[in-house]
């Protein structure tokens, strides 16, 4: 058992590393593909457009290396990632890290908040609505209507309703925590949408089990069949999904923090595409692949807790 739980977590760590690899590599080439000479948005950003001659985009070029072949800026810059080192932002002038650092803390707390409201909402409306015909069709609806919205438009209403209608929440960041429920809402709902599908469906292929019927023969509540017996089965795809979602929750974090005024990773991105800030979107983008990989890797271990067949399984 112990060499099959050995096997596993190297097979993940090497696969984290060519994900971690194959993301870094796509990031770079994408946007070494695109028709902008990363020396111009260098002199551009510090300095006045008159004072940019060819002898300064040159040695701007030879300061980067963005004059040496696309292989070799390649390994310079697989080598930078090794040590540690994300580069020189070239809007801002400062390190990739740092700047990253600096914005990590209010994404955390709306990525935080937002998996909190999709975890709690999914998890409820599949408790009750899973086994009744009626409720799961209505709620499958609302729930195809949440997932086929976009997530500007979800704010949109959320603002509209909540926070200029019947000002139940504050409409700008005033610091609180308050500020971050129509945020993590609007991220939350979409997202909690098809994680409530995967687990009703789950649920009611579990209800229809034997051994749920010797449950409820000894006089359980079909509330606390599901809870003590039905939902440790049918756990398994919906971790599954949630470690998918994690993706869509960072992408709806870039609209989020644009659309309500907030500061973080999300706007951090959206300002270094406009601005053309190559080193800081294959940063972040790198930064992103190790979230979400951390995040899958810790559903992976969550697999092995619920279901220990996993942990025994012989290694292929």
């Amino acid at each position: 058992m112990r060499e099959a739980r050995s096997t596993l977590l190297l097979r993940r760590f090497g696969l984290a590393l060519l994900t971690l690899w194959g993301a870094a590599t796509a990031a770079f080439l994408a946007l070494r593909l695109v028709p902008v000479d990363p020396a111009l948005v260098i002199a551009g950003a510090g300095q006045d457009a008159v004072a940019i001659t060819k002898e300064v985009l040159d040695a701007i070029r030879a300061e980067h290396h963005l004059d040496r072949p696309l292989v070799v800026q390649y390994l310079l810059y697989l080598g930078r990632l090794l040590r540690g080192d994300l580069g020189i932002s070239y809007a801002q002038d400062q390190p990739v890290l740092a700047l990253i650092a600096e914005q990590a803390g209010p994404t955390l707390a709306l990525a935080g908040l937002a998996s909190l409201f999709a975890v709690v909402l999914s998890a409820g409306v599949a408790l009750l609505t899973a086994g009744h015909r009626t409720a799961s069709a209505l709620a499958s609806a609302v729930e195809l209507v949440l997932a086929s919205t976009p997530v500007f438009w979800v704010g949109f209403l959320l603002m509209l309703g909540l926070a200029v209608q019947w000002r139940v929440f504050p409409l700008l960041d005033t610091g609180d925590l308050r500020t971050l429920v129509l945020p993590a809402l609007t991220i939350a709902l979409p997202t909690a949408a098809p994680l409530a599908q995967v687990l009703r469906r789950a649920l009611d292929e579990v209800l229809e089990q034997p051994f749920i019927l010797t449950a409820r023969a000894r006089g359980l509540s079909r509330l606390g069949v599901k809870l003590r017996h039905a939902l440790r089965h049918a756990v398994i795809p919906y971790l599954t999904m949630l470690g998918f979602s994690f993706g869509a929750l960072l992408g709806g974090a870039a609209i989020t923090e644009t659309l309500f005024g907030r500061p973080g990773l999300g706007r951090l991105l959206v300002n270094a595409v406009t601005r053309q800030d190559m080193p800081l979107v294959l940063g972040l983008v790198i930064v992103g692949t190790l979230a979400f990989i951390a995040i899958n890797t810790l559903i992976d271990m969550a697999y092995i807790l619920i279901d220990h067949r996993i942990d025994a399984a012989p290694a292929t």
